[in-house]
């Protein structure tokens, strides 16, 4: 398998923290600085039993946010609505999680803002215990932590060393740096494409004439970039086959390759292509080349250029597929659907993307695409202009849907 690389799993994520009454709570503040780092936006709730070791005003400096210890805020005359709290984060980490907490999340009592929290959450929620050796090694304790573990709480184990007590044994709350690792884990195992492997092809290629002279088109590679960057932000590990473009796709889970022209790009598909699991062919491939390379700069007078076909990359690997989902584009000015379709059928496509030269402010160059989605049953799906990072998105939620389709038909057949 792929390594897993999870460098921005936390980018955009909303988290909510609990910290209750550990020692291990000094240790707070450098989870939440590694989460922030990452561009995650974190909110702290403090037990009033958690102040005692950590002060609301280092969490408060470091997250950025005010800290949440009651539901009423007399300072500032503020209710804090648990309610909002719990629908706002997308996952809540209860860390440290004493044995007095586990044993109220396990019975449900509710005597503090922390706890109305958890019960009100519908997003995941992960839990760290910190406590003593005897008080950890208690049946009850342990009990509780299988009670809240088969109500769906996911609970990291405790790590054996040291203890406040001056005992040596389990009870020491995970480290940070494996609360972390942890947590990029299973979130992105969780992600729509993990597992996926993806091709994509973007940006033109220049077929050359002499040495400053070629033939080409005005493709930038926007599109197909923001298909791989996104494919990648789903969790995907992406082979990106990138022509002559400016753009660049800085992601840990993006491979590019880049090419000139049209049998460099072909050569780099097909050493790909069976080993992807969804290809998509958004590049512009030069539909012809020069017959002959002039290898001294053409003097400037009328010239005339004869030229040959460029191998189809999208029609040859789409005859050669053994169960991969293959995306096209198809780029018109007139019977638009019609070519579309007829491009679909020849290809052998799962899906076709059709662009119109007549939309403004779409395809080449643009930030902006207009684009129809037409599947292999010809149902066509019609989108209004929108940035191209969206555009990914939809196309990208497309092949998902209708991967996931395929395999629901095939397990009622079998």
């Amino acid at each position: 398998m792929d390594t897993i690389y999870t460098d921005n799993i936390f980018f955009g994520k909303k988290i909510l923290i609990g910290v209750t009454g550990s020692i291990a709570a000094y240790k707070i503040p450098e989870l939440i600085r590694i989460f922030i780092k990452k561009g995650a936006e974190v909110k702290v709730i403090l037990t009033n039993d958690a102040i005692n070791f950590v002060t609301p005003l280092t969490i408060s400096t470091i997250s950025k946010n005010d800290v949440i210890i009651d539901f009423l805020d007399d300072s500032k005359s503020k209710w804090n609505n648990h309610i909002e709290l719990s629908l706002w984060a997308d996952f809540f980490l209860i860390a440290p999680a004493t044995a007095n907490t586990i044993s109220k999340m396990a019975n449900g009592q509710c005597d503090n803002i922390l706890l109305a929290t958890f019960l009100s959450a519908t997003c995941p929620i992960y839990c760290a215990p910190s406590m003593d050796r005897d008080m950890y090694l208690n049946k009850s304790t342990l009990k509780n932590i299988e009670i809240i573990k088969s109500r769906g709480i996911n609970i990291f184990n405790v790590e054996k060393g040291e203890l406040a007590s001056g005992l040596f044994g389990l009870g020491r709350m995970l480290e940070i740096s494996k609360i972390v690792a942890n947590l990029e884990n299973i979130l992105v195992k969780k992600l729509p494409l993990f597992g996926y492997k993806f091709l994509i092809t973007a940006g033109p290629t220049y077929e050359k004439i002499d040495p400053v002279r070629f033939i080409g088109n005005l493709s930038s590679g926007k599109m197909g970039c923001e298909l791989a960057r996104q494919a990648a932000d789903y969790g995907a590990c992406v082979d990106l086959i990138l022509g002559p473009s400016k753009e660049l796709v800085n992601h840990p889970l993006v491979n590019t390759f880049n090419v000139f022209n049209a049998d460099e790009m072909l050569e780099k598909c097909e050493n790909k292509f069976r080993f992807c699991d969804v290809a998509i062919f958004s590049a512009a491939v030069s539909d012809f080349k020069p017959t002959k390379y002039i290898n001294k700069k053409i003097k400037n007078k009328s010239l005339t250029i004869k030229t040959s076909k460029n191998p189809d990359i999208c029609k040859l690997l789409g005859n050669k597929k053994n169960n991969q989902f293959i995306v096209g584009f198809a780029l018109e000015t007139d019977n638009e659907e019609n070519n579309a379709i007829q491009k679909l059928k020849n290809k052998n496509l799962d899906l076709i993307v059709l662009n119109s030269l007549k939309d403004s402010e779409s395809c080449f160059g643009y930030d902006t695409n207009k684009i129809k989605i037409i599947d292999d049953l010809e149902y066509i799906k019609s989108y209004p202009l929108m940035k191209k990072s969206k555009v990914a998105k939809v196309i990208l939620d497309e092949v998902l849907f209708k991967i996931n389709y395929n395999k629901s038909i095939n397990n009622v057949l079998k």
